[in-house]
């Protein structure tokens, strides 16, 4: 345990709306891929926590699911465990697009922002896609309608001015001893993990109107004797049989594409051979059952 009197630790979440990148700053900021990152809304489901430790300290970071406005049972569940977290952490990230509109999902947002005491880092993601002389034009518009600790202008996806945000976020934390080893990268047991893999690479691979109805359930998974190669028994729940024709794909071609491009990410995490296997159930409105947002591993007591 580290007991240098100089060591920093503490909490952060990364807030802001689907798709502003919060997944992609998260493995940037890590160094390797923990959160799953794809284009489409509602990817991050349960609170990753990722670790990252450094000479400086350690930072546990708590990657929320969007703010947004609920629409059923799983988007309520998916926005209490976002808000909560806001008074549970020791510094908030809040990622935005840069932009001089600030429409009314920033401005829900802001709004629960108003209700903390908690310091409020803006970073303003993707400024790789604008001019450099514009960004004072988006600080400008942003700065007040919080009362922010700090703003840092990043690109998360080409790694500019990310060590910035570390640094902007070992300032504000506590001086305290180390909550992990150092070399835990994520507390989350690897079933979960590899089943985010699974979802990940559904989510790229599927249409529109399919992906947010998935969740994946791993129902095996061990290794053999020799620790050479681990089994993998995973299920992709969806909601209609329309749907699941279109997972498995024309003489099972779509779900083969998943299984190969999951099963190379999971050998990379798990250092090992995968052998996997995946079926697809269906599970009509599942996002609307209590029970089975919680038999797919979303805990109700968070709500």
């Amino acid at each position: 345990m580290n007991t240098n009197a100089n060591f920093k630790s503490g909490f952060v979440t990364l807030i802001g709306r689907p798709n502003v990148g919060k997944s992609t700053l998260m493995n940037r900021l890590i160094g390797q891929k923990i959160a799953i990152t794809s284009n489409k809304p509602q990817t991050t489901r349960n609170r990753i926590q990722t670790v990252y430790t450094d000479e400086r300290g350690q930072i546990v970071f708590l990657d929320t699911p969007g703010i947004h406005k609920a629409k059923n049972k799983l988007g309520e569940y998916m926005v209490n465990v976002a808000e909560r977290t806001l008074k549970e952490v020791d510094v908030v990230l809040w990622l935005v697009e840069p932009s001089t509109f600030i429409g009314a999902g920033e401005q829900h947002i802001a709004a629960q922002l108003k209700t903390i005491k908690t310091p409020i880092v803006l970073v303003i993601n993707k400024v790789d896609t604008i001019k450099k002389e514009e960004i004072l034009k988006f600080i400008d518009a942003y700065k007040d309608i919080c009362d922010f600790a700090d703003i840092v202008p990043v690109s998360a996806l080409k790694g500019q001015n990310t060590d910035s945000v570390l640094e902007v976020i070992f300032k504000y934390l506590p001086y305290g001893p180390a909550f992990y080893d150092e070399d835990t990268v994520t507390d989350q047991p690897q079933r979960q993990i590899v089943a985010e893999m699974i979802r990940e690479k559904a989510l790229r691979s599927l249409d529109e109107e399919i992906p947010h109805g998935i969740a994946v359930t791993i129902e095996k998974m061990k290794e053999r004797p020799g620790g050479k190669v681990v089994d993998i028994e995973a299920t992709i729940i969806c909601e209609r049989d329309s749907h699941k024709g279109i997972i498995i794909g024309k003489g099972g071609a779509m779900l083969k594409k998943i299984g190969s491009a999951a099963r190379f990410e999971i050998e990379k995490m798990l250092e090992m051979k995968v052998n996997l296997q995946i079926w697809v159930k269906v599970r009509k409105d599942w996002r609307d059952s209590d029970l089975f947002i919680k038999n797919f591993g979303y805990d109700k007591k968070e709500i």
